[in-house]
């Protein structure tokens, strides 16, 4: 009686790195965004009520202009908008997985698909990153939104000046390539 034969190809490899990869990194997303929370004091809590303001309806956007986003809390907003961003991502992964573990696709989609799964890793770090270097550099929060073409930074703080945002898309750019006129920070106070 002959045995079963296991074979492993490249692909499978290729498909269990790229998995293991992208579950690490959205754990370590979830991790900081667990850590960002339990920090947030009572005194975060008080200024978090104060009222946002709406920005103006100039169509033209400079390097270093911000808007302002009308939120009821600023701490829901960061917790829902990672939780958010998370469980899509996580959505996201689960599709990649299935497809690729199918095995009905041909080269040319498993080439496509496995570069996806990199591509959707590689966002999330370059977003996980970039939270933490704006933290760094002062903001009390700020959730990033990362599609390949254009970025979305929301912050918390009490008042962005045109140098704060400078200061931002420069971290951004720093991270990722993203056409200027397509970087667009909003603040909630």
């Amino acid at each position: 009686m002959r045995k079963p034969t296991l074979i492993i190809g490249k692909k499978h490899v290729i498909l269990a790195c790229l998995t293991l990869i992208l579950a690490i990194a959205v754990y370590i997303n979830y991790a900081f965004a667990a850590a960002d929370n339990s920090i947030i004091g009572s005194s975060d809590i008080a200024k978090s009520d104060k009222a946002v303001k709406t920005a103006s309806n100039d169509k033209t956007q400079n390097y270093g202009d911000a808007e302002y986003v009308n939120s009821g809390s600023s701490l829901d907003y960061f917790s829902q908008a990672r939780l958010s961003r998370m469980t899509s991502r996580d959505e996201a992964v689960e599709k990649l997985s299935v497809m690729l573990s199918s095995g009905d696709l041909s080269t040319e989609e498993d080439a496509v698909y496995t570069a996806e799964a990199v591509s959707l890793s590689k966002l999330s770090e370059s977003e996980s990153k970039i939270e933490n270097l704006v933290k760094a550099q002062g903001f009390e929060d700020c959730v990033v939104y990362l599609d390949g073409g254009s970025a979305n930074i929301v912050v918390r703080t009490d008042g962005l000046t045109a140098v704060d945002a400078a200061r931002i898309k420069d971290i951004l750019l720093g991270e990722v390539s993203v056409p200027a006129e397509n970087i667009r920070i909003f603040e909630v106070k």
